[in-house]
């Protein structure tokens, strides 16, 4: 029997199912769980404790199989037998963090198992090694400087061992790890596409791949093996590139073909609903999945996100409290502790968590943007631009660390790196009416009036949610002397104000009936110049103004004045 020949039973059982866009690839629930057992106990083998997890979870999610269907591990090679001794003793001081020791004793090892826990020892030593040293010499943003000293030569003995065709999908999945660490990306998504072809149920690879695609075109290009696998890739993909609408679709598949207990499906699909701010929806779907999986610590720090948005501080006191209780130093409990203070508006104390999180994983990408936002909220723009920096250095997808830098740049007036920033962001959010807006004020201040008014109009297209686009554009026509287009934006905000039914106050609203008083008693409209000056009146700002305008007209009425023909659209 090969030496390879548990993984190879892997690879076989994944590729049994055929094709991947439709229902009967999941036809058989039976055999897709056998598959997520194996491969959560293959990669628990050799370390690869996540996608052990992820796997595990999902087959749990599953229903039970029979005695007569449970399956025996594979059975050991010839190599296995040779390596058990080195192997067993090196996993276990694997096991407790020892990876210098687990290295020494697998020195030699021939089996495919054993080789790979080698090398991986020596990649987590260097990991370590480098973590050390960030945490003891240099403050968190810093942490690009220091290098795992490690990756060059497992580079060059993975390569030599790949061009001779000896690497099983763990070993190629460590070797496009490798690659990605010293920033050769083509190279590693070579690699990994090859991994989930070899080994296509190893979760890791495809999660690799899917940090390494930056749009939709990259996407096209890959030539993925037709495995079911690749559905919940798809899906995962589809979220990080902002194609709610597609990854929903996926997961709602995933669901109806057999998934729907599967935790991490519900708490994706909350994460969906939240990168498309539909903040409610995303809100109840995590309160369900907290009663559903109560110590559950993945993805808790974008409901605390949630929460932060709709100021919930009781709930968020809560969930801190709650997390903390858990495990005080995972990452995610952090960044909720951080996200409470900063509600709080303790940011000094927000940023020192964000920082803790750091430490303990130093790509972990939403606690570099929330640190920017809060070093933005202590006026520190310097410290802010930094973390925005290396948010985008761990992953190039994220908005809200160009959006950050966006807006870090124009206090600091420097409008056309603004503009860069802004576009940046744009393209990752293209209808993010936020996004246009800013890019609008940037267009203005840089005279690209034409331009603005374009990013504004747009914004009003797509659903402005801060209802402000309207204004904006309003007050270009107005500068540009644009009278009739100006009142035109101006009737449209007042129509949409009215028509949400929103209680909220429109700090613009007193603005355009002033405008639309003054826009209709210059086309002698006294009835609509009337109403627009009342509505004045109800507003501070405006009042006086309103008062004299009815005046006004009251006077030119009583004179016999009669209104011109020339009727622009009434409100």
């Amino acid at each position: 029997m090969a030496a390879n020949s548990s993984v190879v039973s892997v690879a076989a059982a994944a590729t049994a199912v055929p094709g991947v866009s439709t229902v009967a690839d999941f036809s058989d629930l039976q055999e897709i769980k056998k598959q997520l057992l194996l491969i959560a106990g293959l990669t628990r083998e050799r370390g690869l404790l996540h996608s052990s997890k992820w796997s595990a979870e999902l087959a749990f999610s599953l229903p039970a199989l029979p005695l007569s269907e449970l399956q025996p591990p594979p059975p050991l090679t010839e190599e296995d037998a040779q390596d058990v001794d080195a192997y067993t003793l090196a996993k276990a001081y694997f096991d407790v963090k020892e990876y210098d020791r687990a290295a020494h004793f697998l020195h030699g090892c021939n089996s495919k198992k054993a080789y790979f826990l080698y090398m991986y020892s020596r990649y987590l030593s260097g990991e370590k090694k480098k973590d050390d040293e960030t945490v003891d010499s240099l403050g968190p943003l810093e942490k690009g400087q220091v290098k795992n000293e490690a990756l060059r030569e497992l580079r060059v003995e993975l390569s030599r061992k790949h061009q001779a065709r000896g690497l099983d999908g763990f070993g190629l999945y460590l070797y496009g790890v490798v690659l990605r660490k010293l920033d050769l990306v083509k190279e590693a998504i070579d690699v990994f596409v090859e991994a989930t072809h070899v080994l296509p149920l190893h979760w890791g690879a495809w999660l690799e791949l899917c940090n390494l695609i930056t749009d939709k075109e990259m996407l096209k290009f890959l030539s993925l093996p037709d495995t079911w696998m690749k559905e919940f890739f798809l899906a995962h993909i589809y979220t990080e590139l902002q194609l709610i609408e597609e990854a929903l679709q996926k997961y709602q598949h995933l669901i109806d073909v057999g998934f729907s207990k599967s935790s991490y499906i519900v708490s994706q699909i909350a994460v969906a609903y939240h990168n498309i701010r539909d903040i409610d929806k995303a809100l109840s779907i995590f309160n369900e999945l907290r009663k559903q999986d109560p110590y559950r610590i993945e993805n808790m720090d974008t409901f605390s996100n949630l929460l932060y948005v709709r100021s919930m501080k009781s709930e968020l006191s809560y969930l801190a409290h709650n997390l903390c209780e858990i495990d005080k130093y995972r990452v995610e409990t952090c960044c909720v502790i951080g996200n409470y203070y900063s509600l709080r508006s303790q940011h000094e104390k927000a940023a020192l968590y964000f920082q803790r999180a750091l430490k303990l994983n130093p790509r972990y990408l939403g606690a570099w943007t929330l640190m920017g936002h809060e070093y933005m909220e202590m006026k520190n723009t310097s410290a802010a631009i930094q973390a925005y920096r290396h948010a985008i250095e761990v992953n190039k997808r994220d908005y809200r660390a160009w959006y950050g830098l966006g807006q870090t740049y124009e206090i600091l007036k420097m409008p056309f790196y603004c503009l860069y920033y802004y576009r940046r962001a744009h393209q990752l959010r293209p209808n993010d009416s936020r996004m246009l807006v800013a890019l609008g004020e940037c267009y203005e201040k840089l005279n690209q009036l034409v331009e603005a008014k374009k990013c504004y109009w747009r914004a009003y297209a797509v659903g402005d949610v801060e209802k402000m686009a309207l204004v904006k554009l309003a007050k270009l026509h107005e500068q540009l002397t644009e009278s009739e287009q100006a009142a035109q934006c101006y009737i449209k905000y007042i129509q949409d104000i009215y028509s949400c039914g929103e209680t909220v106050e429109h700090l613009e609203e007193s603005t355009a009936f002033r405008y639309l008083a003054q826009y209709y008693f210059k086309c002698k409209l006294w009835d609509e110049a009337s109403t627009c000056a009342q509505k004045c009146c109800a507003f501070n700002d405006t009042r006086e103004e309103g008062k004299a305008l009815l005046r006004q007209i009251l006077q030119l009425r009583n004179q016999g004045e009669t209104p011109t023909s020339d009727t622009p659209v009434q409100l």
